[in-house]
């Protein structure tokens, strides 16, 4: 993906940024181009695309390329005091939140009937933007869970508690979800996986010498008290200590982000009775059941986490856990509560975590939250409002450009032998893709909405979304699935499904511009389409076929050649200092900087192949190269709140925007002739140096 999320299967998907036709090529193809129309668009005149006003010309390209191409912009664009960061991405997101505005405000105003989509989507916002309601009612919707667990007298049944509270989206130390076997991709199965922290990863329990860390710590811990206070919790600072302590012990226990992202470790299929193995004091039979799951086998992702967790299980005593268990509950609802709760929130998540000096008017939190709930319906009148069906003609042609591009790539790897180079082949031919919009779109017909009910309506549609996962198991594969709505500014690849999805809003400047020359394009959209491409051969990816399924179907020889290029990349980017003394880390970005750099690679060779042979025209005094490279770098501009970039290093997979843009670019040769770098540029790496993989 291009950009991160927070969704349930963060850990399974590839995605391009922050942040459905199919086309299946062949290794006997020819090697021609399709013509499209931003790269042969007959008697247009086209633009460079080129945001020249940006440039920052006291600035050479070979120092800092980022800032050579988006300096003016950088310094002169105000950070939005409700945001953590903005850049090209969000500009295009607030534009697709007003789109949404209107879009559930109209269906607000309808007065449909019950049960209709429109109904659904007016009563849910209505229910968010009814103050008055939801402030006369207080802490009240959250005391009969809460007595309830308060009355919980054994740790089994606390346990099952977790898990029904779970199913409504409370996070607990294990969670729960549904994805297709890594290793019978054709085949749903049950994933446990650690979790159960509140901070944004175990380096910030655990790192005692890391001020901001210690400083979140803090925070965290007047934040626990002051919501379950508000909630009327009698032990309102004790349980604050203990929840703190709960999570300092599963931090411990939680496998690191880079131990984490390897396929083959967090692959384990256990059955029951494996899984009752690694506890000697949990039975987890009632666990499974309480779950909803009937099928005999689950992959767990971090054994050894379970193992240990059994240990934490016993030594804190059931009050402590119910203490914890009652923060994750109200925790989960403090932003849908009254003000008091919604500003002890954004005190501590936006301010403190992330920076944000105010909060987001109602109206947008509002949207997110309808989009959360009925994603798909606001998406299917978004796209019939908002999306060119032309444009997805043109990515299918762009798309099989760089499809090709990539299998005459793979051809003339100097490093890969021939029977691994038949391998990588047939996984590119094999590649899916979705362009736009699903073709089939989500039924919501299980959710009832109640204009008058906001955290119902929340709890309801988790549950709906709970039931929608739990009722794949033992079914076929929905091919058919979108993980993002068409209005999201991203693009993911599925491993299991071996999918490139390109949702409808990111199809627009600056990333796709249709009155813009192909260099641009190819630099942008193009890198685009190349990152999603390979993530099927990054680091993570590699270990997957082109059916899905996790196999090794490398030599030894060529695994030991692509592990060397990869070494010499995450020690490339664990050079770039993100804030005073923190650097980024290398092996945990990895897997996007492969993107990056080889989804460059790919639509430069695409781009050239489009010109058949023919010179890029000059414009603006660009030359084709240079502005392939700057539209590379120019969809990259992004200022940060140093908060944010704090959370960032330790929990987000993809570098920052400055290592993205030339962190990438200092490897190409092509960059430094179309720029005229030089030894003594402080971009500059010896030819020895720079890396390719693909």
């Amino acid at each position: 993906m291009i950009f991160t999320s927070h969704s349930r299967n963060i850990t399974l998907f590839a995605l391009l940024l922050l942040g459905a036709c199919t086309g299946e090529s062949t290794t006997e193809q020819s090697s021609g181009i399709a013509e499209d129309s931003m790269s042969n668009p007959g008697d247009a005149v086209l633009v460079s695309g080129i945001e020249v006003q940006n440039f920052d010309t006291s600035i050479g390209p070979g120092d800092d390329f980022y800032r050579y191409v988006n300096g003016v912009w950088l310094d002169t664009t105000v950070l939005p005091a409700d945001k953590s960061n903005f850049g090209s991405f969000t500009h295009l997101a607030d534009e697709a939140e007003a789109s949404l505005r209107i879009i559930i405000e109209e269906a607000a105003e309808q007065n449909a009937q019950e049960g209709t989509d429109a109904q659904k989507v007016g009563d849910f916002f209505a229910s968010f933007m009814d103050t008055d309601t939801i402030e006369s009612l207080g802490a009240e919707p959250l005391q009969s869970t809460l007595a309830e667990i308060d009355a919980i007298g054994s740790r089994n049944e606390l346990l099952v508690k977790m898990v029904e509270l779970n199913h409504i989206g409370v996070q607990m130390p294990l969670g729960v979800y549904v994805n297709n076997d890594a290793m019978q991709s054709d085949q749903y199965i049950s994933y446990l996986s650690q979790d159960g922290l509140g901070l944004p990863d175990r380096d910030w329990y655990l790192t005692e010498d890391d001020e901001s860390h210690a400083l979140a710590r803090a925070a965290y811990r007047e934040f626990i008290g002051t919501v379950l206070e508000l909630a009327g919790y009698e032990r309102a600072a004790q349980a604050a200590d203990s929840v703190l302590a709960i999570e300092f012990l599963i931090a411990q226990a939680h496998w690191d982000r880079v131990k984490n992202r390897q396929r083959e470790l967090t692959y384990n299929k256990m059955s029951l009775d494996d899984l009752n193995g690694l506890t000697a004091d949990i039975d987890w039979g009632d666990f499974i059941t309480a779950i909803g799951i009937t099928e005999t086998s689950y992959v767990v992702r971090q054994p050894s986490f379970i193992e240990d967790f059994n240990g934490i299980w016993n030594d804190i005593s059931l009050a402590q856990w119910k203490d914890y268990t009652s923060f994750k509950f109200v925790d989960s609802l403090a932003s849908y509560l009254n003000d008091d709760f919604v500003q002890a929130n954004f005190e501590f998540y936006d301010r403190t975590l992330s920076g944000l000096e105010e909060m987001r008017p109602r109206w947008k939190r509002g949207v997110d939250r309808v989009d959360g709930s009925l994603g798909e319906v606001v998406g299917n009148l978004y796209v019939e409002k908002h999306f060119q069906e032309q444009a997805k003609v043109r990515m299918d042609d762009l798309i099989e450009n760089l499809r090709e591009a990539f299998r005459v790539g793979i051809n003339d790897l100097e490093w890969m032998t021939p029977p691994t180079k038949a391998q990588a082949q047939e996984k590119l031919a094999k590649f899916t893709t979705k362009i736009g919009y699903p073709e089939e779109w989500k039924d919501y017909s299980a959710l009832t909405v109640d204009a008058s009910d906001l955290i119902g309506n929340v709890l309801r549609s988790r549950r709906v979304e709970h039931n929608r996962e739990l009722a794949k198991l033992g079914g076929p594969i929905n091919r058919g699935e979108w993980f993002m709505t068409p209005h999201t500014v991203n693009a993911y690849y599925n491993p299991p499904m071996n999918e490139i999805v390109f949702p409808a809003a990111i199809l627009q400047p600056p990333f796709f511009n249709v009155d813009a020359d192909g260099a641009v394009n190819y630099g942008a959209i193009g890198a685009v389409i190349g990152h999603e491409f390979s993530h099927g051969f990054d680091d993570q990816g590699r270990k997957s076929d082109g059916d899905g399924n996790l196999r090794d179907w490398w030599t030894e020889e060529d695994a030991q050649a692509f592990t060397s290029r990869a070494d010499n990349l995450v020690a490339q980017y664990n050079q770039f200092e993100v804030l005073p003394e923190k650097f980024l880390n290398g092996a945990f970005t990895l897997g996007e900087n492969i993107g990056d750099l080889s989804g460059l690679a790919v639509a430069y060779q695409a781009y050239h192949m489009s010109l058949n042979g023919e010179s890029a025209p000059v414009i603006d005094g660009l030359t084709g190269d240079q502005r392939f490279f700057m539209g590379w770098a120019q969809i990259w501009r992004r200022l940060y709140r140093d908060e944010n970039l704090e959370m960032r290093i330790t929990s987000d997979p993809h570098s920052h925007s400055e290592a993205r843009s030339n962190g990438v670019v200092r490897n190409f040769d092509a960059w430094y002739s179309a720029f005229n770098i030089e030894p003594g540029d402080a971009m500059y790496l010896p030819p020895e140096e720079r890396v390719k993989i693909w």
